[in-house]
């Protein structure tokens, strides 16, 4: 679950920190008192999209961070997948730093790509926009559902369906590209067998182009190395003034004091030391000067060799292997077109095997689908009639495309409803109303809920378009899901903020100019006047305090029923 949220330097918020708890956590404040900012704060430590006008304008950058700890066993075994450091505690630290319109993100310290934020995101919380309830407007969100729903059986098999969809494209796209007639497939077998000569007349061994430019180098400076070495050698070894003259010398001197004190004896040895040691030096320059073999002809083999190389090299690769891997391509091509005839044989066979294998998976998967949407359907339904549609029929068509399939089958599924008595089932889209799709939803967000692993759901104003009796309802189902899950709710009605097990406020206030967004727990107190202003207003009368009073106290016999 979502433990805490700490926002800096976004928007008007300055800086804020949001402990949650587990159950229902209810959002509430003034219209511009900054709800939305606490949604977008989450969906940015999410991975969510950032502008510059995020940060605040007295401010270099913006920070969020959401800790989490996990409880659910297979949550913690995918966390745990991704290999990221978990403590003892199984927490886990997601956070975003926002600096002129760029970002650095951390799991538990550790930096990550955008991506790898968002996959660790998803296996942790969901968040439901106020807008999201628009989604069942499009057919193929509502495969998605039936899916998710289905998760456990179908997701084996759209596994393999997708491996054996994508292996049936290549193969249709091999049969694309090597379907050709009989002139333009011998022009290519000339080609190929010209491109596959040329690499193996040019026999190039592995790392010979690096050697040869080395010894290449070399030999170009080998007059140039010669003179230095000599001159180095003259110095260190031949001459009245050479350094082992010097040094000779030098032992000479100290020969006849030594016996003196045995610091000289030590000063010395290590002359003798020196003279020892750059002799050793002489002899190595002038066993290397004489091991030097510079031949002009060397150099003109060198020279056509390296031509040769960076030739090959410029056609058909940067490297040795490279140009190995170039010419197995090559020869695998050059193989089926002198083999033509079978090969596009054995092609459209393997062509028809995959169609097989697609359209029996698919057929599976539909059937599976076919059970589930029914149970899906069945379980919706009774949800709605608790969100205040009566005499509803709704139920989820699966239907075959003809001639169609792809790495999700072949089905199109989609959600019918009738909210009238008398009434036969319409497509959902178009016949449902702002409101209804909400309660729509969140009956299927019911359903859902405990079909997944994810710990915290976020709605964002689900109560959009409700009133009355409704909003009651949807206020028991966010009670009945937060038993499952931890929930996080904004909202602007008071039915569902009565509900809360915990109380957050949000306000506004102007501090020398400057607005500031706050946000803290409510006492039971508070959450009563809180209550009160969203059933009366701007004024709240004792008349009003009363009636929160008693809508409080209702939510709690109905939480505890």
């Amino acid at each position: 679950m979502l433990q805490s949220l700490f926002v800096k330097n976004l928007a008007l918020i300055k800086e804020v920190e949001v402990n949650f708890k587990d159950g229902l956590n209810i959002l509430t404040g003034e219209t511009g008192a900054g709800k939305s900012i606490i949604i977008d704060s989450i969906n940015l430590a999410l991975g969510g999209k950032i502008t510059k006008e995020m940060i605040r304008e007295d401010a270099d950058y913006a920070f969020v961070e959401l800790v989490f700890c996990i409880k659910d066993k297979k949550q913690l075994r995918l966390i745990k997948d991704m290999e990221f450091l978990m403590d003892e505690e199984n927490q886990i630290i997601l956070s975003r730093k926002i600096m002129n319109g760029r970002s650095i993100s951390k799991v538990n310290g550790e930096t990550v790509s955008i991506s790898r934020l968002r996959e660790a995101a998803q296996l942790l919380i969901a968040i439901h926009g106020q807008h999201e309830h628009q989604t069942l407007l499009h057919k193929k969100n509502h495969l998605e559902i039936v899916d998710e729903f289905g998760k456990a059986e179908l997701e084996p098999l759209l596994s393999k369906l997708r491996v054996a969809y994508q292996e049936y494209q290549k193969k249709q796209q091999l049969f694309k590209e090597s379907k050709m007639d009989e002139s333009k497939r011998l022009r290519e077998i000339s080609l190929l067998q010209f491109e596959c000569n040329e690499i193996e007349e040019a026999d190039i061994k592995p790392k010979e182009d690096e050697e040869l430019e080395g010894k290449y180098s070399f030999l170009l400076h080998a007059q140039k190395i010669i003179s230095v070495l000599t001159a180095v050698h003259d110095l260190t070894a031949e001459g009245s003034e050479s350094a082992a003259n010097l040094i000779g010398s030098g032992i000479k001197e100290l020969a006849g004091i030594s016996s003196y004190d045995e610091k000289i004896q030590k000063f010395n040895e290590q002359l003798v030391e020196m003279e020892g040691l750059l002799n050793d030096f002489n002899l190595d320059v002038a066993k290397y000067i004489a091991a030097i073999e510079y031949d002009g002809n060397e150099i003109s083999f060198i020279e056509e060799r390296l031509n040769i190389i960076n030739h090959i090299k410029m056609k058909y690769g940067q490297s040795v292997e490279q140009i190995e891997n170039y010419k197995t391509e090559i020869q695998k091509k050059l193989e089926i077109y002198q083999n033509y005839d079978a090969f596009i044989d054995q092609l459209m066979k393997e062509i028809k095997e995959s169609k097989k294998e697609i359209e029996a998976l698919c057929h599976e998967i539909s059937e599976i689908r076919a059970k589930k949407a029914a149970l899906l359907a069945n379980r919706v339904k009774n949800e709605l009639k608790d969100l205040s549609f009566l005499d509803v029929k709704f139920e989820i068509q699966v239907k075959k495309m003809e001639n169609y399939y792809s790495e999700k089958g072949y089905d199109e599924i989609e959600f019918m409803i009738s909210t009238n008595p008398g009434e036969e089932v319409k497509p959902i889209n178009k016949i449902a109303s702002g409101g209804e799709l909400s309660r729509i939803m969140l009956a299927i967000k019911t359903v859902m809920s405990g079909n997944d692993n994810i710990e915290t759901l976020v709605f964002d104003e689900i109560d959009a378009g409700i009133s009355g009796r409704a909003a009651q309802m949807v206020s028991e189902k966010l009670s009945i899901i937060s038993k499952n899950c931890q929930v996080i709710c904004i909202t602007h009605l008071p039915q569902i903020a009565a509900m809360a097990d915990f109380h957050f406020g949000i306000q506004k206030n102007v501090e020398n100019n400057v607005t500031k967004t706050y946000i803290h727990e409510l006492k039971e107190e508070e959450m009563i006047s809180e209550i009160a202003r969203l059933i009366g207003g701007a004024r709240i009368t004792e008349t009003v305090l009363k009636s929160a009073k008693e809508m409080k106290e209702l939510a709690k016999r109905t939480i505890k029923y």
